[in-house]
């Protein structure tokens, strides 16, 4: 097969979809490999090191024009959609929940797009998880650094000091972000709250970090209360590829501290507060009703270096196995696979995609 890694072109956007030695990998099992010049840069990977794997580095337009199966690490930007062809398959971190023109491009060209964000295996998201990992860790390190007061924020030190409080953080969510966000803010000394809809991760976030943060679930009343007392707040919600819940309306931000920080690590399927829009690594924050927002919507850019060697630890078997089999020959062979399967000949194939989109849901095979 020949497959394809192009450069990511979305603002500060350094990771790539593959490394060198995953392209020795598929290189060895006899498949092409084409790298876009330039595609490994902003990780630290030379276009040298990608020709001594064994691949091809070329420029955009053969690699698009080439390619059977796109390996990215972003969702496609409109000015590729042109460049992506009839029948191709990608397999990237999609998020067409709040996409419609990418759904659509990728329906009218009957590409077969696999979704890392909708992989589940064994009640996790393993291709999800690395990302959701290093986001989650970062969160509280950006939200921190606009709470000084020349930035606009409260001006409450996150760590605190002896006599005086340390800043209130709020973590929505108990999943791979929450947690790993929990996680930082209790090793600042933050004062932690995490809330969750499900108890079983409230324990288990409870168990792993011994008691040092506070334990909630979710309801109108206990969100309104906590929101009103937070310094920080980030949003770790997730519907596998559906869109992110909406749990914080205006009114709701209008009852926060002025200067309070909203980190919004759910924005790249919609955004869970009423105000959040996708920012970018350079103009990362803008304030509504007096609410710092941190809505980058690839927040993991900023660490491409751990981000593309962790990403590429848990999607090359997939990417082997697609080479390897064939595109349907693959989903055919694995669930898990064929789970993450978000549009397939013009349709679409993930239900709750569909019910986004508003569509019907169309089976595979």
């Amino acid at each position: 097969m020949i497959v394809g890694v192009p450069r990511e072109i979305k603002t500060h956007e350094y990771r790539v979809g593959m490394t060198p030695a995953g392209v020795a990998e598929l290189a060895r099992g006899g498949h092409t490999v084409l790298v876009e010049t330039g595609a490994g840069e902003g990780s630290g990977f030379s276009d040298g090191e990608y020709r001594r794997a064994g691949a091809e580095v070329c420029g955009r337009d053969e690699l698009f024009g080439g390619a059977e199966l796109l390996v990215k690490v972003k969702e496609p930007l409109p000015v590729e959609y042109e460049l992506m062809r009839q029948g191709q398959a990608l397999f990237t971190y999609l998020h067409l929940a709040p996409n419609r023109p990418l759904t659509e491009l990728l329906l009218g060209k009957g590409v077969t797009g696999i979704g890392y964000e909708t992989l589940e295996k064994g009640g996790t998201l393993p291709l999800l998880a690395p990302m959701s990992e290093v986001a989650g860790r970062m969160a509280p390190l950006v939200g921190a650094y606009h709470l000084q007061r020349v930035l606009g924020g409260t001006g409450v030190l996150p760590t605190g000091v002896p006599g005086v409080p340390a800043a209130r953080a709020l973590i929505l969510g108990a999943g791979v972000v929450g947690s790993g966000a929990a996680r930082v803010c209790a090793g600042l000394g933050m004062e932690t709250v995490v809330m969750n809809r499900g108890i079983d991760r409230l324990q288990r976030l409870d168990e792993l970090l011994a008691g040092r943060v506070r334990t909630v679930i979710m309801n109108r009343e206990t969100l309104a209360e906590e929101l009103a007392r937070a310094d920080l707040v980030v949003g770790a919600v997730l519907v596998p590829g559906g869109r992110t819940p909406l749990l914080i309306d205006r009114p709701a931000l209008g009852t926060m501290k002025r200067g309070a920080v909203l980190v919004d690590v759910s924005i790249d399927q919609g955004g869970c507060a009423e105000t959040s829009r996708p920012t970018t690594h350079d103009d990362p924050v803008y304030t509504a009703e007096g609410v710092i927002h941190y809505t980058v919507a690839n927040m993991p850019g900023a660490y491409p270096r751990t981000s593309t060697l962790a990403l590429t630890n848990a999607t090359l078997s997939y990417v082997r196995l697609l080479a390897d089999r064939g595109i349907e020959g693959a989903l055919r062979a694995d669930p898990a696979l064929a789970g993450a399967l978000n549009t397939w000949r013009g349709g679409i194939t993930h239900p709750v995609l569909a019910e986004a989109m508003g569509e019907p849901c169309r089976r595979f095979p």
